[in-house]
């Protein structure tokens, strides 16, 4: 099983925030997922980024790959503290 860790959507039309997940590559992007991880908020200013560090770093070391998007997230927030 090829695990992947992505946004999932949620919010009214208009109004998105997003779930960050640990989910199976083959699953639909709102579809079943693992594991919750974080959340992003863009609509906030600053966008509000939050992550489970601990069960992030538990999950690349089993295997799993961050998506483009959430690479960039964690790498912000990484370097911010």
């Amino acid at each position: 099983m090829a695990t992947k860790i992505r946004l999932t959507r949620r919010g009214a039309k208009g109004k998105p925030y997003y779930r960050i997940v640990v989910t199976d590559e083959r699953y639909p992007r709102d579809g079943r997922f693992i594991e919750i991880v974080g959340s992003y908020d863009p609509k906030l200013n600053p966008a509000e980024v939050k992550f489970q560090d601990d069960r992030v770093r538990e999950w690349l070391s089993k295997g799993a790959v961050f998506t483009n998007t959430v690479k960039t997230l964690w790498a912000r927030n990484v370097g911010a503290e």
